[in-house]
């Protein structure tokens, strides 16, 4: 059977759209619940697909990031690419980026990673939307739990917008593949958090 994250604080509601990377992506009155299937010991290793609680496909993830040429697509269910994410070389702290579609152009740079420190035990993720241009702050948080889990919160505040677990199913296991449960606050950008976490998984 299917375990989703359990349940901690009620969902924090944002009082109007929050569009990082597109109005069309932002979640309703409600939270939204997505899940993130991921192919393992196979040679699309690394590719997502990410379905809402009816099963239709929202989203796909195709590529990888670790390699030196490396990225990682967002595309919708229709096959159009939303984002490409890359890792910025040269880097000093180790810093991936997100364009629009297919990009690399930095007139196209949605926003940018980079980890917390330089050395850790934990892999906690810095956030820098594109505007950004001090970086005297970060505008989100991405801090990496136990269980392969995260939480997604709004600059160092403890206002949620995101999580993610893994889900253990006997089902999962036959057929090699690594399912996650993603839970969306309202009217925060779906998009957005599935690039998040594709970027985790990648450079964890």
């Amino acid at each position: 059977m299917d375990q989703s994250c359990s349940a901690q604080t009620p969902p924090i509601t944002q009082s109007t759209p929050v569009p990082i990377i597109g109005v069309e992506y932002c979640a309703s009155a409600d939270p939204l619940q997505l899940v993130m299937v991921k192919e393992i010991l196979h040679i699309s290793d690394g590719n997502f697909e990410v379905t809402d609680s009816v099963d239709n496909v929202v989203f796909n993830v195709k590529g990888k990031i670790a390699t030196l040429r490396g990225r990682r697509v967002l595309y919708d269910a229709a096959g159009n690419p939303i984002v490409t994410i890359r890792k910025k070389i040269p880097s000093l702290h180790e810093r991936w980026e997100v364009f629009k579609g297919e990009s690399a152009k930095s007139r196209d740079l949605i926003f940018s990673v980079k980890r917390s420190a330089m050395v850790q035990s934990e892999t906690n993720l810095l956030v820098f939307l594109a505007n950004n241009n001090e970086e005297n702050f970060c505008d989100y948080k991405v801090k990496v739990g136990s269980e392969q889990s995260c939480q997604i919160y709004i600059r160092d505040s403890s206002t949620e917008v995101a999580k993610m677990c893994k889900m253990e199913t006997t089902g999962s296991i036959f057929l090699n593949k690594n399912k996650y449960s993603v839970t969306v606050n309202p009217n925060m950008d779906s998009a957005f958090i599935v690039s998040l976490i594709a970027l985790l998984d990648d450079i964890n």
